[in-house]
């Protein structure tokens, strides 16, 4: 299997979540770039993809609540 089998839901998404993974690396202090990051462990892979979870609920949460 080759490849990546991540794809946006919404493609017009992509750059956004992106641009969100980005920042959320930073927020947590991971040193993500551009390219190759095999040098990251498992855990602080997981916990961008992670913190970016929690992130998008508690904005989802906040809607709902009409915030």
């Amino acid at each position: 299997m080759s490849g990546s089998t991540n794809k946006a839901s919404v493609p017009e998404a992509k750059g956004a979540l992106d641009r969100f993974k980005y920042e959320v690396a930073s927020e947590i202090g991971v040193p993500l770039k551009d390219g190759y990051n095999g040098d990251l462990t498992a855990k602080e892979n997981g916990s961008v993809g992670g913190y970016m979870v929690k992130k998008m609920i508690e904005a989802q949460e906040r809607q709902m609540a009409g915030k």
